[in-house]
Protein backbone atom coordinates (compact mmCIF):
# COMPACT_ATOMS: atom_id res chain seq x y z
CA UNK A 1 0.00 0.00 0.00
CA UNK A 2 1.33 3.59 -0.82
CA UNK A 3 2.19 5.91 1.57
CA UNK A 4 2.56 9.06 0.03
CA UNK A 5 4.26 12.01 1.90
CA UNK A 6 0.67 14.63 2.06
CA UNK A 7 0.11 18.40 2.72
CA UNK A 8 -2.99 19.81 3.84
CA UNK A 9 -2.74 23.30 2.29
CA UNK A 10 -5.54 24.83 4.50
CA UNK A 11 -6.03 28.01 7.06
CA UNK A 12 -7.65 25.69 9.59
CA UNK A 13 -4.57 22.95 9.69
CA UNK A 14 -4.65 21.54 12.86
CA UNK A 15 -8.29 20.40 12.87
CA UNK A 16 -7.96 19.23 9.32
CA UNK A 17 -4.51 17.00 10.46
CA UNK A 18 -6.70 15.38 13.20
CA UNK A 19 -9.68 14.11 11.12
CA UNK A 20 -7.23 12.85 8.22
CA UNK A 21 -4.61 11.41 11.33
CA UNK A 22 -7.51 9.54 12.02
CA UNK A 23 -8.32 8.08 8.89
CA UNK A 24 -4.45 7.85 8.16
CA UNK A 25 -2.28 7.55 11.19
CA UNK A 26 0.27 5.88 9.37
CA UNK A 27 0.95 8.37 6.98
CA UNK A 28 3.77 11.26 6.95
CA UNK A 29 1.27 14.55 7.36
CA UNK A 30 2.61 18.03 7.26
CA UNK A 31 0.05 21.57 7.22
CA UNK A 32 0.50 24.60 5.64
CA UNK A 33 -1.61 27.60 6.45
CA UNK A 34 0.13 30.24 3.99
CA UNK A 35 -0.12 30.31 0.29
CA UNK A 36 3.87 31.83 0.99
CA UNK A 37 5.11 28.95 2.66
CA UNK A 38 4.07 26.20 0.23
CA UNK A 39 5.99 26.04 -2.33
CA UNK A 40 9.21 25.19 0.21
CA UNK A 41 7.12 23.02 1.63
CA UNK A 42 6.69 20.75 -1.12
CA UNK A 43 10.30 20.95 -2.37
CA UNK A 44 11.27 20.66 1.42
CA UNK A 45 9.16 17.22 1.81
CA UNK A 46 8.64 15.73 -1.78
CA UNK A 47 5.11 15.89 -1.02
CA UNK A 48 3.33 13.41 -3.38
CA UNK A 49 -0.49 14.47 -2.58
CA UNK A 50 -1.38 17.71 -1.83
CA UNK A 51 -5.10 18.95 -0.36
CA UNK A 52 -5.61 22.80 -0.98
CA UNK A 53 -8.53 24.91 -0.18
CA UNK A 54 -7.88 28.60 -1.87
CA UNK A 55 -8.49 30.41 1.39
CA UNK A 56 -6.85 33.37 0.03
CA UNK A 57 -8.56 34.49 -2.98
CA UNK A 58 -7.31 33.30 -6.97
CA UNK A 59 -4.94 35.95 -7.44
CA UNK A 60 -1.89 34.96 -5.21
CA UNK A 61 -2.82 31.36 -4.69
CA UNK A 62 0.40 29.22 -5.67
CA UNK A 63 -1.11 27.38 -8.58
CA UNK A 64 2.92 26.68 -10.74
CA UNK A 65 4.55 25.35 -7.47
CA UNK A 66 1.67 22.43 -7.73
CA UNK A 67 2.13 22.11 -11.04
CA UNK A 68 5.76 22.59 -11.63
CA UNK A 69 6.68 20.29 -8.71
CA UNK A 70 7.65 17.11 -9.85
CA UNK A 71 7.09 14.69 -7.11
CA UNK A 72 2.88 15.75 -6.85
CA UNK A 73 1.12 13.57 -8.41
CA UNK A 74 -2.52 14.19 -6.73
CA UNK A 75 -4.22 17.79 -6.13
CA UNK A 76 -7.51 17.39 -3.86
CA UNK A 77 -8.80 20.87 -4.41
CA UNK A 78 -10.90 21.55 -1.44
CA UNK A 79 -14.24 23.24 -2.87
CA UNK A 80 -15.46 22.36 -5.84
CA UNK A 81 -14.41 25.38 -8.79
CA UNK A 82 -10.75 24.41 -9.88
CA UNK A 83 -10.21 27.14 -12.46
CA UNK A 84 -7.80 28.60 -10.26
CA UNK A 85 -5.68 25.60 -11.04
CA UNK A 86 -6.16 25.28 -14.70
CA UNK A 87 -4.30 24.55 -17.20
CA UNK A 88 -2.74 21.38 -16.12
CA UNK A 89 -1.92 18.47 -17.94
CA UNK A 90 -4.00 15.60 -17.02
CA UNK A 91 -1.10 12.92 -17.72
CA UNK A 92 1.08 14.04 -15.27
CA UNK A 93 -0.89 15.56 -12.47
CA UNK A 94 -4.83 14.26 -11.05
CA UNK A 95 -6.85 17.37 -10.15
CA UNK A 96 -9.66 16.06 -7.86
CA UNK A 97 -12.38 18.62 -5.87
CA UNK A 98 -15.11 18.09 -3.29
CA UNK A 99 -17.96 18.64 -5.63
CA UNK A 100 -21.29 18.21 -3.03
CA UNK A 101 -19.28 19.34 -0.17
CA UNK A 102 -21.47 22.42 0.13
CA UNK A 103 -24.48 21.80 -2.29
CA UNK A 104 -27.13 21.63 0.09
CA UNK A 105 -25.69 25.38 1.97
CA UNK A 106 -25.47 26.84 -1.66
CA UNK A 107 -29.29 25.73 -2.75
CA UNK A 108 -30.30 27.22 0.44
CA UNK A 109 -28.28 30.35 -0.65
CA UNK A 110 -30.69 30.17 -3.97
CA UNK A 111 -33.68 29.70 -1.42
CA UNK A 112 -33.15 32.64 0.42
CA UNK A 113 -32.52 35.14 -2.48
CA UNK A 114 -35.86 33.50 -3.72
CA UNK A 115 -37.88 34.42 -0.61
CA UNK A 116 -36.01 37.70 -0.17
CA UNK A 117 -37.48 39.15 -3.16
CA UNK A 118 -41.03 37.29 -3.10
CA UNK A 119 -41.35 38.66 -0.07
CA UNK A 120 -39.72 42.29 -0.78
CA UNK A 121 -37.66 42.01 2.61
CA UNK A 122 -35.98 44.91 1.77
CA UNK A 123 -39.13 47.47 1.26
CA UNK A 124 -40.35 46.13 4.26
CA UNK A 125 -37.27 46.48 6.01
CA UNK A 126 -36.94 49.89 5.05
CA UNK A 127 -40.41 50.81 6.11
CA UNK A 128 -39.54 49.62 9.32
CA UNK A 129 -36.24 52.03 9.38
CA UNK A 130 -38.64 54.88 8.62
CA UNK A 131 -40.83 53.37 11.50
CA UNK A 132 -43.66 53.78 8.30
CA UNK A 133 -46.77 51.18 8.33
CA UNK A 134 -47.03 51.08 4.59
CA UNK A 135 -49.39 49.56 2.35
CA UNK A 136 -47.65 46.40 1.61
CA UNK A 137 -48.18 42.51 -0.16
CA UNK A 138 -45.64 39.50 -0.76
CA UNK A 139 -45.54 37.53 -3.71
CA UNK A 140 -46.64 33.72 -3.72
CA UNK A 141 -43.74 31.39 -5.53
CA UNK A 142 -45.60 29.14 -6.57
CA UNK A 143 -45.54 28.67 -10.28
CA UNK A 144 -42.85 30.67 -11.23
CA UNK A 145 -40.12 28.81 -12.94
CA UNK A 146 -36.64 28.49 -12.20
CA UNK A 147 -33.75 27.80 -15.11
CA UNK A 148 -30.69 26.10 -13.51
CA UNK A 149 -27.34 26.77 -15.14
CA UNK A 150 -25.55 24.30 -14.45
CA UNK A 151 -26.60 20.37 -13.32
CA UNK A 152 -23.65 19.25 -10.90
CA UNK A 153 -24.23 18.83 -7.26
CA UNK A 154 -24.83 22.00 -6.54
CA UNK A 155 -27.52 22.07 -9.67
CA UNK A 156 -28.99 19.26 -8.40
CA UNK A 157 -29.29 20.39 -5.11
CA UNK A 158 -31.06 23.31 -6.25
CA UNK A 159 -33.72 21.41 -8.18
CA UNK A 160 -34.67 19.53 -5.52
CA UNK A 161 -35.92 22.22 -3.14
CA UNK A 162 -36.90 24.59 -6.18
CA UNK A 163 -39.32 21.64 -6.96
CA UNK A 164 -40.19 20.96 -3.34
CA UNK A 165 -41.65 24.69 -3.32
CA UNK A 166 -43.35 24.07 -6.34
CA UNK A 167 -41.40 25.65 -8.90
CA UNK A 168 -40.97 24.42 -12.91
CA UNK A 169 -37.31 23.59 -13.03
CA UNK A 170 -35.58 24.12 -16.36
CA UNK A 171 -31.95 23.22 -16.28
CA UNK A 172 -28.99 23.27 -19.10
CA UNK A 173 -25.98 21.13 -19.21
CA UNK A 174 -23.57 20.61 -21.46
CA UNK A 175 -24.27 17.03 -22.05
CA UNK A 176 -28.32 17.15 -21.20
CA UNK A 177 -29.76 13.92 -19.56
CA UNK A 178 -32.70 13.21 -17.63
CA UNK A 179 -31.97 14.63 -14.02
CA UNK A 180 -33.93 14.35 -10.85
CA UNK A 181 -36.21 16.98 -9.84
CA UNK A 182 -35.32 18.46 -13.24
CA UNK A 183 -38.63 19.04 -15.56
CA UNK A 184 -36.52 19.47 -19.11
CA UNK A 185 -33.34 19.86 -19.21
CA UNK A 186 -31.50 21.31 -22.25
CA UNK A 187 -28.19 21.73 -23.98
CA UNK A 188 -26.34 25.38 -23.88
CA UNK A 189 -27.65 26.02 -27.08
CA UNK A 190 -30.93 26.13 -26.39
CA UNK A 191 -30.37 29.17 -23.59
CA UNK A 192 -31.59 31.83 -26.07
CA UNK A 193 -35.36 30.33 -25.97
CA UNK A 194 -35.01 29.79 -22.21
CA UNK A 195 -34.21 33.36 -20.86
CA UNK A 196 -37.83 34.65 -21.43
CA UNK A 197 -39.25 32.01 -19.79
CA UNK A 198 -37.36 31.87 -15.87
CA UNK A 199 -38.54 33.90 -13.07
CA UNK A 200 -35.30 33.46 -11.58
CA UNK A 201 -31.92 31.99 -13.07
CA UNK A 202 -29.27 30.52 -10.62
CA UNK A 203 -25.77 30.34 -12.19
CA UNK A 204 -24.00 26.95 -10.78
CA UNK A 205 -21.50 26.44 -13.86
CA UNK A 206 -17.97 26.15 -13.32
CA UNK A 207 -15.82 28.78 -14.82
CA UNK A 208 -14.47 27.59 -18.15
CA UNK A 209 -13.78 29.17 -21.57
CA UNK A 210 -17.24 28.33 -22.96
CA UNK A 211 -18.99 29.61 -19.37
CA UNK A 212 -17.17 32.88 -19.32
CA UNK A 213 -19.87 35.61 -20.03
CA UNK A 214 -22.40 33.06 -20.37
CA UNK A 215 -24.49 35.50 -18.59
CA UNK A 216 -24.36 38.35 -21.03
CA UNK A 217 -25.94 41.38 -22.70
CA UNK A 218 -28.21 39.32 -25.04
CA UNK A 219 -29.46 37.03 -21.80
CA UNK A 220 -30.07 40.31 -19.86
CA UNK A 221 -32.13 41.54 -23.21
CA UNK A 222 -34.31 38.51 -23.33
CA UNK A 223 -35.13 38.16 -19.95
CA UNK A 224 -38.46 39.08 -17.89
CA UNK A 225 -38.83 42.19 -16.31
CA UNK A 226 -39.24 40.75 -13.38
CA UNK A 227 -36.85 38.31 -13.04
CA UNK A 228 -34.09 37.95 -10.28
CA UNK A 229 -30.46 36.11 -10.89
CA UNK A 230 -28.63 34.27 -8.66
CA UNK A 231 -24.68 33.60 -8.53
CA UNK A 232 -22.83 31.12 -7.04
CA UNK A 233 -20.81 30.04 -9.67
CA UNK A 234 -17.76 32.00 -10.72
CA UNK A 235 -16.84 35.12 -11.07
CA UNK A 236 -16.60 35.84 -15.14
CA UNK A 237 -20.12 33.91 -15.42
CA UNK A 238 -22.07 36.85 -15.74
CA UNK A 239 -20.47 39.81 -17.98
CA UNK A 240 -20.74 42.44 -15.27
CA UNK A 241 -21.28 45.85 -17.25
CA UNK A 242 -24.38 44.46 -18.84
CA UNK A 243 -25.55 43.31 -15.26
CA UNK A 244 -25.34 46.70 -13.98
CA UNK A 245 -26.87 48.36 -16.87
CA UNK A 246 -29.87 45.79 -16.83
CA UNK A 247 -29.95 46.51 -12.73
CA UNK A 248 -29.54 50.28 -13.99
CA UNK A 249 -32.38 50.55 -16.59
CA UNK A 250 -34.79 47.77 -14.54
CA UNK A 251 -34.31 45.20 -17.12
CA UNK A 252 -34.41 42.67 -14.92
CA UNK A 253 -35.80 42.66 -11.05
CA UNK A 254 -32.50 41.76 -8.78
CA UNK A 255 -29.64 39.96 -8.15
CA UNK A 256 -27.88 37.70 -5.80
CA UNK A 257 -24.09 38.02 -6.11
CA UNK A 258 -21.97 35.94 -4.03
CA UNK A 259 -18.81 35.67 -6.86
CA UNK A 260 -17.27 38.52 -8.88
CA UNK A 261 -14.97 39.50 -11.14
CA UNK A 262 -12.30 40.59 -8.96
CA UNK A 263 -12.95 39.44 -5.28
CA UNK A 264 -12.86 41.40 -2.96
CA UNK A 265 -15.05 43.55 -5.06
CA UNK A 266 -13.76 46.78 -4.48
CA UNK A 267 -15.44 49.63 -2.00
CA UNK A 268 -15.61 52.00 -5.08
CA UNK A 269 -17.86 49.48 -7.46
CA UNK A 270 -21.05 50.28 -8.52
CA UNK A 271 -22.72 47.21 -7.65
CA UNK A 272 -22.48 48.18 -3.97
CA UNK A 273 -24.82 50.91 -4.62
CA UNK A 274 -27.93 49.09 -5.68
CA UNK A 275 -30.94 48.64 -3.10
CA UNK A 276 -31.89 45.36 -5.29
CA UNK A 277 -28.40 43.82 -5.17
CA UNK A 278 -27.20 40.84 -2.57
CA UNK A 279 -23.74 41.09 -2.17
CA UNK A 280 -21.83 38.62 -0.35
CA UNK A 281 -18.37 37.69 0.39
CA UNK A 282 -17.77 34.40 -2.23
CA UNK A 283 -19.48 32.67 1.14
CA UNK A 284 -22.40 30.84 -0.29
CA UNK A 285 -20.51 27.44 0.55
CA UNK A 286 -19.42 28.44 3.73
CA UNK A 287 -20.92 26.94 6.78
CA UNK A 288 -19.40 25.64 10.34
CA UNK A 289 -17.89 22.32 9.59
CA UNK A 290 -17.27 22.77 5.81
CA UNK A 291 -13.91 22.57 5.49
CA UNK A 292 -13.46 19.61 7.91
CA UNK A 293 -16.39 17.63 6.14
CA UNK A 294 -14.15 18.64 2.38
CA UNK A 295 -11.36 16.75 4.63
CA UNK A 296 -13.26 13.51 5.53
CA UNK A 297 -13.72 13.16 1.54
CA UNK A 298 -10.12 13.34 0.59
CA UNK A 299 -9.84 11.14 3.87
CA UNK A 300 -11.76 8.54 1.82
CA UNK A 301 -10.41 9.24 -1.62
CA UNK A 302 -6.80 9.40 -0.23
CA UNK A 303 -7.19 5.30 0.69
CA UNK A 304 -8.58 4.65 -2.93
CA UNK A 305 -4.87 6.64 -3.78
CA UNK A 306 -3.17 4.41 -1.52
CA UNK A 307 -4.72 1.37 -2.39
CA UNK A 308 -4.40 2.17 -6.33
CA UNK A 309 -7.82 2.35 -6.63
CA UNK A 310 -8.99 4.81 -9.41
CA UNK A 311 -10.36 8.18 -7.44
CA UNK A 312 -13.66 9.81 -7.05
CA UNK A 313 -14.34 13.27 -8.24
CA UNK A 314 -11.30 13.22 -11.09
CA UNK A 315 -11.68 16.66 -12.81
CA UNK A 316 -11.37 17.13 -16.35
CA UNK A 317 -9.16 20.35 -17.13
CA UNK A 318 -11.18 20.79 -20.37
CA UNK A 319 -14.82 20.58 -18.86
CA UNK A 320 -13.95 22.14 -15.69
CA UNK A 321 -15.48 18.80 -14.11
Amino acid sequence: MKTPVTILHTDNPDASREVLAKGHPDLEIHTCDSYEALPAMIADTGAEVIYSVRFGGTPSFPRQALIDAPTVKWVSVGGSGTDHMNPWDPDTLTVTNSAGVAADMMAQYAMGALFHFALDLPGFRAAQTRREWISGKVEPIDGKTVLILGLGQTGMAVAARMKALGLTTIGVRARPKDTPNVDEVHGMQALPDLWPRADIIVACVPLLDSTRGLVNAAAFAAMKPDAVIVDVSRGGVIDEAPLVNALETGTIRGAALDVFSIEPLPADHVLWGFDNVIITPHCSSVYDGWDLKSVEMFSENLWRYRKGEALSNIVNPERGY
